[in-house]
């Protein structure tokens, strides 16, 4: 079977754009790798590939869950092999493009078994977070020393998600993790391709991305959430909290859009430092390739 191509890379360095481009000289099909762009509703907030794009190319995976609904990552890598199953099924190639970086990794190493979610268990120790923190902290320090040093105490999502598994499967994390469940089939074909830029490049690049979404409805998708009184606690949407509060008038537009590039800069970093320190075949700086070379050169992979 030939390899199957993997994009990945930092929020705003043009994925989309060049899995897009892969796909039409190969004919390919795209399967998004991003536990955000999953959702309907925030298609704008998360980046998602717009209309002219979803047109251009067949996608996957993209905006098919509803915001009161989540998919834990084992059931997404299950999502992954069926869709990977029925594009070789028609003759076409398979692309796999997103910035979740640890579904990429998933995908080839497994997860671990306590992966799935509880909701009313989440819920309730997100609130216990907001009242006390470092409490939640030291619960977890209790229960596993080892993982609550991996764990910063401002790392909301990561500690709740800790004591959550331990609540619902009985087993700290670091257990957890010795308990993997399988990998994709398809582990041995996969070519991760790695997408770098310099942030004196990435940076205005995400500025310019931040203004073109406000000018695609941004503003108007946060209206709707918050009118349907809808809870994307679990979404991690960037922008919405910023947006709310120039909604209720409480800060300008232009204070709204720097605090979601500060965020957006924020979780760029995270990304990039992930990436980097997992697995991938190739890379590519996009300072020195262009979009069009760097699509020759993975046509020539296989």
């Amino acid at each position: 079977m030939k390899k199957i191509i993997s994009i990945f890379g930092p929020t705003g360095i043009g994925k989309s754009s060049i899995a897009i481009e892969l796909a039409k000289k190969t004919n390919g099909e795209i399967i998004g790798v991003d536990s955000r762009q999953i959702y309907k509703g925030v298609s704008v907030g998360t980046a998602q590939p717009n209309q002219n794009q979803l047109n251009e190319v067949p996608h996957h995976l993209i905006g098919f869950k509803g915001l009161d609904e989540t998919t834990s990552a084992g059931e997404y890598l299950q999502l992954i092999d069926k869709k990977i199953d029925q594009i070789v099924s028609e003759n076409k190639s398979p692309i796999l493009c997103g910035g979740t970086g640890l579904y990429f990794k998933a995908l080839v190493e497994g997860i671990f078994s306590g992966s799935h979610t509880n909701e009313v268990i989440r819920k309730r120790l997100e609130q216990e977070y907001e009242n006390d923190k470092e409490k939640l902290f030291n619960r977890l320090i209790e229960i596993d020393p080892n993982y609550s040093e991996k764990v910063h105490i401002n790392n909301k999502k990561r500690l709740v998600r800790a004591l959550e598994v331990f609540e619902t499967t009985g087993k700290p994390m670091s257990e957890n993790f010795d308990l993997m469940s399988k990998a994709s089939k398809y582990a041995n074909n996969y070519c991760f391709v790695y997408l770098q830029m310099k942030n004196d490049f990435l940076h205005p690049r995400i500025l310019k991305r931040i203004e073109l979404m406000i000018g695609d409805g941004m503003i108007e998708e946060v209206e709707e959430i918050i009118n349907q009184k809808i809870d994307i606690s679990h979404i991690d949407y960037i922008g919405f909290k910023e947006l709310s509060l120039f909604i209720d008038n409480k800060i300008s537009i232009n204070e709204a859009i720097e605090n979601i590039f500060i965020r957006t800069r924020q979780y760029a970093k995270r990304q990039n430092k992930w990436f980097s320190s997992n697995r991938y075949d190739i890379s590519f700086d996009l300072e020195n390739f262009s979009s069009n070379d760097i699509v020759d050169k993975l046509i020539q992979i296989n």
